[in-house]
């Protein structure tokens, strides 16, 4: 009797935990991101705690080419901690979903990043951008 209450008592322990590391990383709402021929709607955003996902600024959303017929394609940045940009290259004349998870591995965790939706417009012209979007977990 003595080791079933035990065992009992320590999977709600268990389960509490857990429950309350889920619940730090809840998903948050982004802005729609925007430039000429470019869009990137219903982004979500969370900071994942130390020990979950490598403590990652994780990121989700549909990347839309907002103008199939110019012919260029879109991509996203995201940095954390200001290090250096990582790009995700969307499709011409499509909306794609992105799910991916920045992360500075010498940290435990990440608690600021930068993200930013652009058109790739070729070698002869500057890519144009949506303003940068900065985010802060509040740690």
């Amino acid at each position: 009797m003595k080791k079933a209450l035990a065992g009992v008592m320590a999977a709600a322990a268990f389960l509490m935990g857990a429950g309350t590391a889920l619940g730090a990383a809840d998903w948050r709402d982004m802005q729609t991101l925007s430039s000429s021929g470019v869009r990137f709607l219903e982004g979500e955003y969370r900071f994942n705690p130390a020990g979950q996902n490598h403590g990652a600024f994780e990121w989700k959303g549909g990347l839309k080419d907002a103008n199939a017929q110019d012919g260029h394609n879109v991509y996203m940045l995201v940095r954390v901690e200001s290090h250096g940009w990582v790009r995700y290259n969307g499709k011409q004349g499509k909306t794609v979903s992105l799910h991916h998870s920045n992360w500075d591995g010498a940290q435990r965790y990440t608690d600021d990043a930068e993200i930013k939706a652009c058109r790739n417009r070729g070698s002869l012209h500057p890519d144009n951008c949506s303003h940068t979007k900065s985010y802060s977990s509040g740690r």
